[in-house]
């Protein structure tokens, strides 16, 4: 039989999984870079002759929009409207991200157009040995950016556009990908414009950028970031560190995404949450952050507890960390739910 705390787990899960799944349109303000991501999936079944690298046979390409604005569709599945605010180059890249957005129906009204700048796209080599189709990998990324960050005037222009917006929102999400967009300046505009008007912040930052994110309710980022600060700050923990970020950064919450070791939160109010990974060999991680921010989001417009929040962002980092192609890198809905509900069921099976 489930334990007392088991139980309440199970409930919770069961009870986010019904608020997911009846959630009504809401308008959600997202804020900051969008790139183009391209897939290139094939066989690597011998190396090369005259270097040791292997051989990428290709079988298919895919590609939709990237970093912010695959947030802004993870959103969109959960039935919120997205404003989107970016920028893209006046090229073929750009145009695609556009078209990547609007066709599942994003508007892309917020994305301005740059001239003699360059549309950032990642490159994804995924490849597996022809016997071993299941087994796909990641053999390399390529990365092609401008060389400058996004010009201060239209940062400028952008952030005044959103907080134009807020009035309106349920939430804002800043996604800071370093490319300039989200500098300081606006940064603390955003932040300052969505506490007043009394709406959850969640923040996607680099490590870099961490004191762009002062005053916001979640901040994620990945367990390797979080040893790289605990070492920045001499601390003997990782639990050390991130209550030292919390608190110096004025934090509700830091969420550290660990995949097949699940997920840590820590909450302003000294509450550590630890949630396990419940997949036996998660296959890849390509879109967790992303996802875990869409689940923050929800939660908070939502306004589950901290432990469901952590329950709901684990349940959509599982969603990823399972999936094989391009198509599931971005959160789901449907998907999201049928994940809560095995989840739920397999804590019953597991105590039969």
């Amino acid at each position: 039989m489930l334990e007392e705390g088991d139980w309440a787990i199970h409930d919770g899960l069961q009870r986010t999984r019904r608020l997911v799944e009846n959630m009504e349109p809401s308008l959600v303000v997202l804020v900051g870079d969008v790139m183009l991501d391209r897939y290139i999936y094939g066989y690597a079944n011998n190396l090369n002759p005259r270097a040791p690298v292997p051989v990428l046979k290709e079988t298919h390409r895919e590609q939709g929009a990237g970093a912010a604005a695959h947030v802004a569709r993870g959103l969109h599945s959960l039935q919120m409207e997205v404003a989107t605010y970016g920028v893209v180059a006046a090229d073929e890249a750009g145009q695609d991200v556009i078209e990547a957005l609007e066709e599942v129906g994003i508007s892309s009204d917020g994305v301005a157009l740059l001239e003699d700048w360059r549309t950032t796209v990642k490159t994804r080599f995924i490849a597996s040995r022809e016997s071993l189709i299941a087994n796909k990998q990641m053999m390399l990324r390529l990365d092609e950016e401008a060389g400058t960050d996004v010009p201060d005037e239209v940062a400028d222009l952008l952030c005044k556009q959103a907080i134009e917006r807020l009035s309106s929102a349920k939430a804002l999400v800043i996604s800071d990908y370093g490319k300039g967009v989200v500098n300081d300046e606006t940064a603390k505009k955003l932040i300052d414009a969505a506490s007043e008007t009394g709406i959850p912040v969640v923040c996607d930052p680099k490590l870099t950028g961490l004191h762009r994110t002062r005053g916001a309710d979640v901040v994620l980022f990945e367990s390797r970031g979080l040893e790289l600060m605990r070492r920045r700050l001499s601390k003997s923990s990782p639990e050390e560190a991130a209550e030292e970020l919390v608190s110096e950064y004025g934090w509700g919450a830091l969420v550290v995404l660990g995949g097949q070791n699940g997920l840590d939160l820590y909450s302003s109010e000294g509450e550590n949450i630890h949630v396990d990974c419940t997949l036996p060999s998660p296959s890849q991680q390509i879109g967790l952050i992303d996802a875990a921010v869409v689940a923050a989001i929800a939660s908070r417009i939502l306004s589950l507890t901290d432990v469901d929040m952590a329950h709901l962002i684990n349940a959509a980092c599982e969603c990823i960390l399972e999936a094989e192609d391009a198509d599931h890198f971005a959160i789901d809905r449907r998907e999201l739910c049928t994940r809560l509900d095995e989840i739920a069921w397999a804590m019953q099976i597991s105590q039969r």
